[in-house]
């Protein structure tokens, strides 16, 4: 159960949290600085540091959050299941699940305008992808315990995340440009897009 002491601290790191989204948001990223982010709090820039390395640390908090549920949902999939309907399901899950594991956190819009800041920024967008990089590897060892393969020798696992991966880079920049930016139109075209992936990947491994 939460302490009363933990609650103040993550009271105190969500609305930093929802400050900094905000300003990013509406002023920009490079025109926000820590300073004022800790000012719309009414607390000091060394509490701001407390809860965040900086400001990309605060600009990326809660797509690191969904990433992290998206892993889980992988981890949670059925066994039997190949590993590109696994990685379909476990991201569906996540769009699906957002409003009531985010939500608590900062509002779903907030978060879906974020994502368009990040598309927008390219300083963001850089990172974003470095961030990417990390997580798909991640993503292709999971796949590969998952599949009881070794990466070293089979090149599915980081395969079929690189093809998952790009799935989901063009879906974000369509979504983007578009004039829906809605939660469920950016399920929508995952949905789509993923639907259009048609390869050897799609099969069960275990069965080749």
């Amino acid at each position: 159960m939460e302490t009363l002491r933990e609650r103040k601290k993550r009271r105190t790191r969500e609305a930093l949290l929802r400050a900094a989204l905000e300003l990013f948001t509406t002023r920009g990223y490079e025109r926000t600085t820590v300073d004022e982010i800790a000012a719309a709090c009414d607390v000091s820039q060394r509490t701001f540091f407390r809860y965040f390395a900086g400001k990309e640390d605060a600009a990326f908090a809660m797509q690191e959050r969904a990433q992290a549920l998206f892993l889980a949902a992988l981890r949670a999939r059925p066994p039997h299941e190949p590993p590109m309907e696994a990685l379909r399901q476990a991201v569906l899950e996540g769009w699906d699940a957002v409003r009531g594991n985010l939500e608590s956190a900062v509002p779903v819009d907030l978060y879906l305008r974020m994502y368009r800041t990040i598309e927008s920024t390219p300083a963001l967008l850089a990172a974003h992808l470095r961030r990417s990089t990390a997580a798909e590897e991640t993503m292709a060892r999971l796949l590969a315990e998952r599949e009881g393969v070794d990466m070293d020798t089979d090149p599915r696992p980081r395969l079929a995340v690189a093809v998952f991966g790009g799935v989901i880079r063009v879906t974000e920049r369509q979504w983007c440009s578009g004039r829906d930016c809605s939660l469920e139109a950016v399920r929508k075209l995952t949905v789509s897009y993923l639907d259009q992936v048609t390869s050897a990947l799609g099969g069960n491994w275990r069965s080749a």
